[in-house]
């Protein structure tokens, strides 16, 4: 059996030459001015940087603009809450995002729920998280979202299936739980510390590894015609999944490099697209 290649690089492209379209519509509305997404960057840590200048090209090649604000290692909470307040109340401002993790001094969940919700592009905030669980409109977390779309346009069915996400954090395994949920799949919820990890897997017609270690969950623990989502990236170009071996006996699978992350980033500037509109 040949797995389904679930290709995030090539539906992003799909994506931005849609979300160009858009953006040309919205800057006729708008006098000429093109929506904008501000990046918040705390401190200097070289993967953070890399992160938020990709978001930033992206915005670029579809005809979006970017604020781009960096702060010192030594920015405190007051000072980040500050600043976010300031883009809260710019109207050229459509999104916000706030690099994670931000600086251990900083309460990172104080200033994350500061981002107002109609600016909360990223799916951070408890309101929108609150908001996505009970199925109301919101702007769901980038990663999670992202995989929900990947599912739809390769048509895979959710309908009843078991799905098992292995992860919990709050912009990513916990969400994406959530949004399997009020897609119609039974879900089950693991992380690093589930007992008997390996037999609940072995269940799942859907993985989704977003536990943060590299080839955590390994191939053998996986059935024969599941669907698998890799939601890691690591050094070397591992995800959180052993995706060597099943390539030949799963029914589908995101690669990684080119499945979850070009999704993740697409859904970011997609959501501050709408947003933009939303505005108008």
């Amino acid at each position: 059996m040949s797995a389904l290649i679930l290709d995030g690089k090539a539906l992003s492209l799909e994506s931005e030459a849609d979300l160009t379209q858009r953006v040309a519509a919205i800057k006729e509305q708008n006098n000429g001015q093109a929506p904008i997404l501000a990046t918040i960057l705390v401190g200097a840590d070289p993967a953070s940087a890399t992160y938020v200048k990709m978001k930033q090209n992206a915005c670029k090649r579809i005809g979006m603009e970017s604020i781009a604000v960096e702060m010192p290692s030594t920015t405190s909470t007051r000072e980040l809450l500050a600043k976010i307040d300031e883009l809260n109340i710019n109207p050229n401002c459509h999104g916000i995002l706030l690099q994670h993790p931000v600086p251990s001094q900083i309460d990172e969940r104080a200033c994350f729920d500061q981002i107002d919700i109609a600016k909360d592009v990223d799916g951070v905030t408890c309101h929108g998280f609150g908001r996505m669980a009970m199925d109301e409109e919101a702007y769901g977390s980038a990663t999670p979202q992202g995989i929900m779309r990947i599912l739809e346009a390769y048509d895979i069915d959710l309908i009843g299936k078991h799905a098992v996400v292995v992860g919990r954090s709050p912009i990513l395994g916990k969400p994406m739980s959530l949004m399997l949920l009020n897609g119609h799949a039974t879900v089950t919820i693991c992380h690093s510390r589930t007992q008997n990890l390996p037999d609940l897997i072995k269940q799942a017609d859907v993985i989704v590894g977003a536990v943060g270690r590299p080839e955590f969950i390994q191939a053998e623990w996986i059935k024969d015609g599941a669907v698998v989502i890799d939601a890691g990236y690591h050094p070397g170009g591992v995800g959180d999944i052993e995706l060597g071996p099943l390539v030949d006996r799963v029914a589908a699978y995101t690669p990684v490099p080119g499945g979850v992350g070009p999704m993740t980033i697409n859904t970011l500037i997609q959501q501050s697209v709408i947003a933009a509109e939303k505005s108008l």
